[in-house]
C-alpha cells in the first residue's frame, strides 16, 4: 500500500454562485466521501484555500486504483470534480 495526494478540482457545472454544501447533490456526494473515508482509503481530506481546489490524501495500491475508486461519486460523473493530479507522497514526518 502507497501514500498519494490527489488534487481535484472545480469542474465545469460547478454552480459559483452556490456555496460548497449548496451544490446539488451535495448530501451523496458527501456520503460517498465519508464511505470511502470508512474504509480507510482516505486518510486525509478537504477543500485547499479559497475552495477551488480538493486535496485527498490516500491510501491506495496505484493511482488506476484511485481513479477508480472515485469514479462513482455523483460529483465526478456531473462533472463538478475532476482530479487534476495524483503525486506519491513519502511521509517523513509525523504519523506513517
Amino acid at each position: 500500500m502507497a501514500r498519494f495526494a490527489v488534487f481535484r478540482e472545480r469542474g465545469p457545472a460547478w454552480d459559483h454562485s452556490r456555496g460548497l454544501e449548496e451544490q446539488a447533490r451535495w448530501d451523496d456526494h458527501a456520503a460517498f466521501m465519508d464511505g470511502l473515508a470508512d474504509e480507510g482509503l482516505i486518510v486525509l481530506g478537504g477543500p485547499l484555500g479559497d475552495g477551488r481546489e480538493t486535496l485527498l490524501i490516500f491510501d491506495a495500491e496505484a493511482e488506476a486504483a484511485i481513479l477508480e475508486r472515485l469514479e462513482p461519486d455523483p460529483w465526478t460523473g456531473m462533472d463538478m470534480l475532476r482530479v487534476s493530479r495524483i503525486e506519491p507522497w513519502q511521509v517523513r514526518l509525523g504519523g506513517a
